[in-house]
């Protein structure tokens, strides 16, 4: 029997629902209904059963009704700069770029204003889950969880480490400093959000020196966390890499020596452009997410991921804007140009490798990165209750289209001002409609 104080958590939406059961399908239902129940999807149906008949229903009328889109790697500092710098290749766009605008974060006034440009645009758009990195800086990276928090939205966020090969204003004095520090984070942060969760974050292999990655990889079995950096961006990248740890047999395994590639813990690796034939496998085996990154990729001239193979390799995949080598935040475009890349791949490097479609992505960027947050990314049952309610009525044709054909279109040609409504783990975020 229901209980009348369990009515607030449940609700249904009607509408267009469309949602990814397998990377190669997507179902689409019509005029459907989506139940909701303490956070959690009850199915959806295309006529409402009886026992939920009696709880509150919000009809969406024509628009389409889409999971959370999951956002797997951003730099929350550098949305200050979106847009600038794209006519350089990684290593010299930090130097002249990144690490001048991140130095900016140890004055608070700054942080305050560009983060809660950020949140604020995050918020609106019809991203539900994102893991980010915040700066060195820790007032700066409590403030950006505090403003987060304060969203709705559901996210990891990591204060950054970095005790070499960056300039003095951005470089922590020493390993021991570094790690002091994170510590003091995690302990000001502990217990303190329900929304948003701390993720251990070097920066990657060149910034962090041996003694730190070993003092982090204590940390982060200490306090039982997430790991987040980046991997096998830039060619130029990977040979600094193999200097600086000659040790290693290839980019990855410097993470592995560490205990710092996953296996008994989640781990997100971003970009993996260029990896050897061992990369691959030490990915399988130990469960790295790959957070790929079109836009990032070309605006930096990094490549082209092979995302084919990860998928036929059965490696988990999610999408990432990165911004700000990305140049938007909407994962949306970020599929068309997962899309593309793909073709380029396949057309001028491997035609073994067939391209993505737009069901594959779309799969990426909800139910494939929504994995590394648990049972997030769709509306099968039991998953959490991540929606996003898209108005499409403002791209017009002459054509009668199907609701695949509509979903299509709106991973194409949206933006922020389709948006319409968003919920979050069955907490309503914004509702227009």
């Amino acid at each position: 029997m229901r209980k009348e104080e369990n009515r607030a958590d449940t609700f249904i939406l009607k509408g267009n629902i469309c949602y990814s059961e397998t990377a190669e399908t997507v179902r689409t239902v019509p005029n459907a209904y989506l139940v909701c129940r303490e956070g959690i999807c009850q199915g959806v149906f295309e006529e409402l059963p009886e026992e939920w008949r009696d709880f509150p229903l919000t009809d969406c009328g024509n628009a389409l009704i889409l999971p959370g889109l999951v956002d797997l790697h951003l730099h929350a500092p550098q949305y200050a700069f979106t847009g600038l710098g794209m006519d350089m290749e990684l290593l010299e766009w930090l130097d002249t770029r990144t690490f001048p605008e991140e130095g900016k974060y140890g004055d608070m006034a700054y942080a305050e204003k560009a983060y809660g440009i950020f949140t604020e645009d995050l918020k609106n758009s019809a991203t539900t889950r994102a893991c980010i990195f915040a700066t060195r800086h820790v007032p700066a990276t409590i403030l950006l969880m505090d403003m987060l928090e304060g969203s709705g939205l559901k996210t990891m966020v990591g204060k950054v480490n970095m005790d070499r090969n960056a300039p003095d204003y951005l470089c922590e004095e020493s390993a021991e400093k570094s790690a002091l520090d994170t510590r003091l984070w995690l302990k000001e942060v502990n217990g303190r959000y329900k929304n948003v969760r701390p993720i251990l974050t070097p920066r990657f292999i060149p910034s962090c020196s041996d003694d730190l990655m070993k003092m982090l990889s204590e940390i982060r079995k200490e306090y039982d966390l997430p790991i987040q950096s980046h991997l096998s961006e830039n060619k130029g990248e990977i040979a600094w890499v193999k200097e600086l740890c000659p040790w290693s047999s290839f980019y990855g395994d410097a993470y592995e020596q560490f205990g710092m590639f996953g296996g008994n813990y989640p781990a997100v690796m971003a970009h993996c452009v260029h990896p050897t034939e061992e990369e691959i496998v030490l990915m399988r085996k130990n469960g790295v997410f790959a957070a790929h990154c079109p836009h990032s990729n070309t605006d930096l001239s990094s490549g082209v991921a092979p995302i084919r193979r990860y998928l036929d390799e059965g490696i988990h995949v999610g999408l990432g804007s990165d911004i700000a080598g990305g140049h938007v935040l909407s994962l949306f475009q970020v599929m068309v140009g997962a899309v593309q890349a793909s073709k380029l791949r396949w057309r001028l490097e491997d035609d073994s490798q067939k391209p993505l479609t737009v069901d594959e992505v779309f799969y990426l960027g909800t139910k494939g990165g929504g994995a590394f947050f648990g049972q997030v990314g769709s509306f099968e049952k039991g998953y959490e209750f991540d929606a996003v309610i898209m108005d499409d009525s403002r791209l017009k044709t002459p054509r009668k289209l199907t609701l695949k054909e509509r979903l299509e279109r709106v991973v194409y040609l949206s933006d922020d001002r389709d948006v319409r409504g968003k919920y979050v783990a069955g907490r309503k975020i914004f509702a227009a409609i």
